[in-house]
């Protein structure tokens, strides 16, 4: 992006107060005056006791959110005995097969005092299934649980890979988390769209917030086409983007944003989580990572985030210590109390240089998204292949200035010493597989079949009828202990698998 100093319009034109529409100085009219951002960090690996720990840990240093990490098998449907788990087990977060693993995964942490996201997508509706479970063992009412279902499959489509049916029926799925936390009242946002995937796969500032938008207008259509109201969902559709190091671009890529998504949805607030850039930290010098992690949160506190993670140092080596995650933290901690930042409600709201880059973000931004929907939307973009080419070509473009010295990346391209990546122990993933698999063993061995067969073929039944809501079938099943990927399969059997080709 190129920077001048000549506004399409003068500043302030379209900058209301705090707490009124568009919300380009945030969605509250004291922001973090009136309590601060939510403290969230992303964990999971291995088992479920070992993440629970960490859990823990992070809580007893000062966490007020969690956020759980799932591996890619939970992710994909398939349970850690079945060949396609096979070496992925416990690696990229928590493996969770059953409710008893979430169990597991949550004890002694009342899930009435706790916050807790889940970045899941194909199987989310199973994962929510399970914490409802999980909350009805601890005596916890439906309207009590509070937390957030990444659930945004499109996403998955367009940049991560971890999607299992076609668009439509997944669509489908969608649609029922959105009417199933409605109709329960409940204090759980049902998607968090996701621009933050896209941006770490390539897509420029402009294409992270436009290719989101057109993705959350899909949902929107989605959800009305089966029949729910837009004020039974709207006010609970959630973001996720990515905070990077162009302090100035990243700031007013999030006041742009707001302003965006109120124009779009007719005054609707955008409520947002921020993560750090994973693709940017380095195993070269992985210190210099706590200075680009602060740097990037710094722009998402300016930028007025409700919540945030911030990446530990290490993360471009191996699974983060507890000494990184704890780092981690403390540099939100610093942030909050430290700095003074919180004290002023969007203290670069005014400048000359920033109102410019919001003006012109939200310009560029609205074209994109006008242009997806000019084409049919969102799915027929993916189908097309649309969003894919456009964040390779940003992606190679952004990799071919690095290589050739025009973009500087410090210890990488420029100030090299040579030293050597630190080697970090990875834990004993064959141990934790094997764990796994006995507990799986030991589950189908006490349940009652008959039930769980019964289960499962209602909820065929119900995957097979168009409309048929599929939450309630999908909670029966789970509170008989049938496994995320036995409920997984069904779901296949139904309605096949997506082939990108």
């Amino acid at each position: 992006m190129t920077h001048d100093w000549e506004p399409r319009r003068p500043p302030l034109h379209d900058v209301s107060a705090p707490g009124e529409p568009p919300f380009t100085r945030g969605i509250y009219p004291t922001m973090y005056r009136g309590k601060l951002w939510t403290m969230r960090q992303y964990a999971g690996f291995g088992t479920a006791e070992e993440t629970n720990a960490r859990f823990r840990h992070l809580l007893d240093a000062g966490q007020t959110g969690l956020s759980v990490a799932f591996d890619l098998p939970t992710q994909m449907g398939y349970d850690s005995d079945h060949r396609m788990a096979e070496g992925e087990v416990g690696r990229a977060g928590v493996a969770i097969d059953s409710v008893e693993d979430l169990d597991r995964l949550f004890q002694g942490i009342p899930l009435d005092k706790v916050s807790t996201s889940m970045t899941i997508n194909a199987t989310a509706a199973i994962l929510l299934a399970m914490y409802v479970t999980v909350g009805e063992e601890q005596g916890v009412p439906l309207a009590k649980l509070q937390g957030t279902l990444q659930n945004d499959i499109l996403k998955e489509y367009i940049a991560r890979g971890t999607y299992i049916y076609p668009p439509a029926p997944s669509l489908r799925l969608v649609a029922d988390v959105f009417r199933f936390t409605s109709a329960h009242t409940m204090s759980f946002n049902p998607i968090s769209i996701s621009g933050y995937h896209m941006r770490e796969a390539g897509a420029t500032a402009v294409q992270e917030i436009a290719f989101t938008f057109a993705n959350a207008l899909e949902y929107v259509r989605g959800a009305r086409s089966a029949g729910l109201a837009i004020d039974d969902f709207a006010p609970r559709i959630s973001f996720f983007f990515a905070a990077y190091t162009n302090l100035f671009e990243e700031i007013a890529k999030f006041r742009a944003a707001r302003r965006l998504w109120a124009r779009l949805m007719k005054g609707a607030p955008l409520r947002f989580h921020a993560q750090t850039g994973g693709a940017t930290l380095t195993a070269q010098q992985p210190l210099n990572n706590v200075v680009r992690v602060a740097i990037q949160a710094m722009a998402a506190v300016l930028g007025g985030t409700q919540s945030l993670h911030t990446n530990s140092y290490d993360e471009a080596l191996a699974l983060p210590t507890e000494l990184s995650a704890t780092l981690a933290l403390r540099t939100q901690q610093l942030l909050a109390h430290e700095t003074g930042v919180p004290d002023v409600v969007d203290p670069l709201g005014g400048s000359f240089y920033v109102e410019t880059l919001t003006d012109r973000i939200e310009t560029q931004a609205r074209q994109l998204v006008e242009e997806v929907e000019a084409g049919g939307g969102a799915v027929q973009a993916i189908e097309r292949g649309f969003f894919q080419e456009a964040i390779a070509r940003s992606a190679y473009e952004q990799q071919r200035e690095i290589e050739a010295g025009k973009q500087v990346v410090v210890g990488v391209n420029e100030y090299v010493t040579g030293e050597a990546v630190p080697p970090i122990a990875a834990p004993d993933y064959s141990r934790l597989a094997d764990q796994q698999r006995r507990r799986l063993a030991e589950l189908r061995g006490k349940r009652e079949g008959g039930r769980v067969t019964s289960t499962l073929g209602a909820l065929e039944a119900a995957a097979r009828e168009p409309g048929a809501p599929l939450m309630e079938p999908i909670l029966d099943a789970v509170r008989a202990r049938a496994t995320l990927g036995e409920i997984s399969d069904v779901f296949r059997a139904a309605w096949g698998v997506h082939d990108p080709r």
